[in-house]
């Protein structure tokens, strides 16, 4: 498991509102949880397929571990760890940002460079 980076799936609409401040609070669901929710790589397509069937309009962000505070690996029902943020998450930590394509199936497709 790479703990230097994980992964935020956000839709790109949220995230061009989010940038002008620099910080982002989490989804609706990151907010009623009370964390925001992170993938790691190997997570990242099991996560997609789960939670974001048919959806368009994403983006993955890449973002560095080290800096964030507050951050937490927990496990889930099904006995994985993903990391679950308790603050928001400053927007300079994210190191690159991919485009995800929906497929006609409602699948996703992750770029090639991920």
């Amino acid at each position: 498991m790479n703990l230097k980076y994980i992964y935020k799936i956000i839709d790109n609409d949220e995230l061009k509102k989010v940038k002008s401040n620099g910080f982002y609070s989490g989804s609706s669901k990151d907010l009623k949880d009370g964390y925001i929710h992170f993938s790691s790589e190997e997570q990242v397509k099991s996560t997609l397929k789960k939670h974001y069937l048919n959806k368009k309009n994403l983006i993955l962000l890449k973002v560095e571990t080290l800096k964030l505070n507050h951050l937490v690996w927990e496990q889930a029902s099904d006995g994985s760890f993903f990391p679950h943020l308790y603050s928001p998450l400053d927007l300079a930590n994210v190191v690159d940002e991919y485009e995800i394509t929906l497929n006609s199936d409602g699948t996703h497709k992750l770029p090639e460079s991920f």
